[in-house]
């Protein structure tokens, strides 16, 4: 399990003002893990990573049987920060049966026909099941802010787009998670923090080997330039919508390893603090396993 006073520095305290250059985005959060040395800290996140995979396993099934809380997970970052590798390795202990994964795209004329927090509402995790939204309704805070041309589709009654319409998204968006909170969906939000410098590595890594030429896009290149825009956009969503029911974890993503060690530790640790418990047998119940039992036994 990581260190409380580690995880303290990546979440963000409610109605705090942040800023992305504030947050370091490598693995040597603290003067001790520098000490330690990236080796050793690297051999340490991957047996945290394998160990939070176990331990979530054992909670997914908990989280079923007790049938009373979901899981919302929802990951927001710069393009190729790592969500995907994130979700496959975190994740990859689950059953997936009771586990879901959303991709949010370019919204279609029904969506467009509803307010922007619709399409998401449709897809969120049932008691028992945990969901996961790779991009979310962030996004309408998010690129629709860096590229105000996109509201031109949403429909909107006459508003007027400026400061009061995003304080007035911000504010939707956490009455939105507040109402999912209180009817029993735990929400874990999780900004992966990639530096500018690693995005360009990661881009050409892309061009240069051709098993991975299939995952450059000229749309990623072409929103990088608007890298600046993008900083200052997250800093005032995430800002805005740090709770004290739906808290933001600010994650470093300039290596994969603490990524997946940091992300698969919080989202363990949150479930494990559940009051989960396999639903317990009355009388009649017991009776009732108890005649089954007999019943096969005399076979």
């Amino acid at each position: 399990m990581i260190k409380e006073e580690i995880i303290d520095l990546l979440k963000v305290k409610p109605d705090k003002k942040i800023r992305l250059k504030d947050y370091h985005t490598g693995w040597d959060q603290t003067k001790e893990l520098k000490a330690f040395g990236k080796k050793a800290t690297k051999e340490r996140a991957n047996e945290i990573l394998q160990k939070s995979i176990e331990e979530l396993s054992s909670s997914q099934e908990l989280l079923y049987a007790d049938d009373r809380y979901s899981l919302l997970i929802v990951l927001q970052a710069m393009d190729a920060a790592g969500k995907d590798g994130t979700i496959k390795h975190v994740m990859s202990g689950l059953n997936p049966q009771g586990c879901q994964v959303f991709s949010f795209k370019k919204p279609s004329a029904e969506d467009l026909d509803h307010n922007f927090l619709w399409r998401y509402m449709k897809s969120l995790p049932e008691r028992g099941r945990i969901g996961i939204f790779n991009r979310s309704y962030y996004e309408d805070v998010l690129v629709v802010k860096v590229h105000p041309e996109m509201i031109e589709h949403q429909k909107l009654a006459g508003e007027k787009i400026g400061k009061a319409f995003w304080q007035s998204r911000y504010e939707d968006i956490n009455a939105f998670e507040k109402h999912l909170v209180r009817n029993g969906t735990v929400v874990l939000k999780f900004f992966l923090n990639v530096s500018k410098k690693e995005q360009k590595q990661r881009f050409m890594d892309r061009l240069e080997r051709p098993e991975k030429n299939w995952k450059f896009s000229l749309a990623d290149l072409n929103e990088r330039s608007y890298w600046d825009d993008y900083v200052v956009a997250f800093e005032k969503a995430i800002s805005a919508t740090s709770t004290e029911w739906a808290p933001w974890f600010i994650i470093p993503a300039d290596d994969k390893w603490a990524t997946r060690a940091i992300v698969a530790d919080v989202i363990s640790s949150t479930l494990q603090k559940l009051d989960l418990r396999f639903p317990e047998m009355n009388d009649e119940q017991r009776a009732m396993l108890e005649k089954a039992r007999k019943t096969l036994e005399a076979e």
